[in-house]
C-alpha cells in the first residue's frame, strides 16, 4: 500500500513560487550584466573623449609678424622768393596831341536817358487810385437813376451783384467794359451799359502822372 503525502510536504503545490524565483533571480543576473557592460563602454568613450579634448587644448605658438613701417612724412620745402627786381626798362609814351600850359580841356557833359513810359501799360494798383468825379456816392446815385431792372429778372425775382471791370483811361474815359461775375436773367447785360455810358473819372496816377488802371466794381439788384 502506498503512502500518502500530506499537503506540506506536496511540492507541486509550491512550483508556481519556485519559477517566479528563478525568473528573477535571471533577470537580475540580466540587468547585471548589461549594467556592467554599459559601464565600460561609457568608460571607453570617456577615455576617447579626454584624448580628444588634450590634443584640441594643444596650445599652438602664435605668428609673429613683422610691425608696420612707419609712414613717410615728407617735410615741405621752403622755396625762397628773391625780391622783385625793379625794371629798368624806359616806358615811353607818344601822344599825337602836344598839350602845353595854355591849352584847355573842355568838360563832357553826358546828358540823361530819359526812360520811355508806355502809355498802353495797365496798372491794377497806383499810388493815386482812379475814382468817380464826387466820390462813389455820386456814382452809385448815377447808377441807380439810369438802371433799369430786367424784366425777366423782375418776374423771376432774380437778386444780387453783377461784378463789372473796365478800364479808365489817361484822360478819365471809361472802356473794355464787362461783367466777370453776374447773376443772369438780362442783369449782367445792363450793368454793363450803366457803366460804359458813365461820366468820365478822375484817373489814376502813379509818379504824379496819369496812367490807365483796371476797376471791378459791384453793381447790386434789389427788388424793393
Amino acid at each position: 500500500m502506498e503512502a500518502k503525502k500530506t499537503d506540506r510536504a506536496d511540492l507541486t503545490k509550491k512550483t508556481s513560487l519556485f519559477f517566479s524565483i528563478g525568473l528573477l533571480v535571471t533577470l537580475a543576473i540580466a540587468l547585471t550584466a548589461f549594467e556592467w557592460r554599459q559601464g565600460e563602454d561609457d568608460l571607453v568613450d570617456l577615455q576617447g573623449k579626454s584624448a580628444n579634448v588634450f590634443e584640441e587644448l594643444v596650445e599652438v605658438p602664435p605668428t609673429e609678424q613683422p610691425p608696420p613701417p612707419a609712414p613717410i612724412i615728407q617735410q615741405p620745402q621752403i622755396v625762397e622768393v628773391p625780391n622783385e627786381e625793379e625794371i629798368k626798362q624806359d616806358i615811353q609814351l607818344k601822344f599825337d596831341v602836344e598839350v602845353t600850359e595854355d591849352t584847355k580841356v573842355e568838360a563832357v557833359v553826358v546828358a540823361p536817358v530819359e526812360e520811355k513810359e508806355d502809355v498802353d501799360q495797365i496798372f491794377s494798383v497806383v499810388e493815386e487810385t482812379a475814382e468817380p468825379k464826387g466820390g462813389m456816392p455820386a456814382f452809385y446815385k448815377y447808377v441807380g437813376e439810369k438802371m433799369k431792372y430786367p424784366a425777366q429778372a423782375r418776374r423771376m425775382g432774380v437778386e444780387g451783384r453783377v461784378f463789372v471791370e473796365f478800364v479808365v483811361n489817361r484822360d478819365g474815359s471809361i472802356v473794355d467794359v464787362k461783367s466777370i461775375k453776374g447773376i443772369g436773367a438780362g442783369c449782367d447785360e445792363e450793368a454793363v451799359r450803366v457803366v460804359q455810358s458813365a461820366p468820365a473819372w478822375k484817373p489814376g496816377k502813379q509818379r504824379g502822372k496819369p496812367v490807365r488802371q483796371k476797376m471791378v466794381i459791384p453793381i447790386i439788384f434789389k427788388l424793393g
